[in-house]
Order: structure tokens, then C-alpha cells, then sequence
């Protein structure tokens, strides 16, 4: 399962959504699009949204820290 978040340092949905991944032992990768306007794009252009964080779970975007939708997704139970 390829995960990948896009966040920015002081966004604390960012955090939040990190830290239910680690709870749940879910590797991911970071992209911090404040410093990457490259990724940044890439990040609007898959979600049509330029807020963070933007979720990207095997190709399905979620934007914003949406539990029950993650959890769907990783298949983690409720």
C-alpha cells in the first residue's frame, strides 16, 4: 500500500492525520509542499484543493484528516 500525505509545517490537521498513521503502524511519505512548489502543483492538480493535508492512499485522494474515510481505505476497523 503506497501512502502519501502532502502537509506543511504549521498545519495541525497535518499532525493529526500523522499521528493516526503511526498509531496504526501505516508508513508514509511526507511532502512538505511549502517547500516544494513542484509538489505542490502535483498535489492541486490531483485534488483540485489547496489546502492541506491532501492524502493520497493507492491513487484514492482524501482531503483533510476524514477518519472514517482512512480508515476505509488502510483497512483499519473502526
Amino acid at each position: 500500500m503506497k501512502v502519501t500525505i502532502f502537509t506543511t509545517p504549521t498545519c495541525s490537521w497535518c499532525k493529526k492525520s500523522k499521528e493516526f498513521f503511526k498509531e496504526y503502524k501505516v508508513k508514509y511519505k511526507e511532502i512538505d509542499v511549502s517547500r516544494d512548489y513542484k509538489a505542490a502543483h502535483e498535489m492541486i492538480e490531483k485534488s483540485g484543493q489547496q489546502g492541506v493535508p491532501v492524502i493520497e492512499i493507492d491513487g484514492n485522494i482524501v482531503v483533510g484528516f476524514d477518519e472514517p474515510k482512512l480508515r476505509k481505505l488502510l483497512k483499519i476497523a473502526s
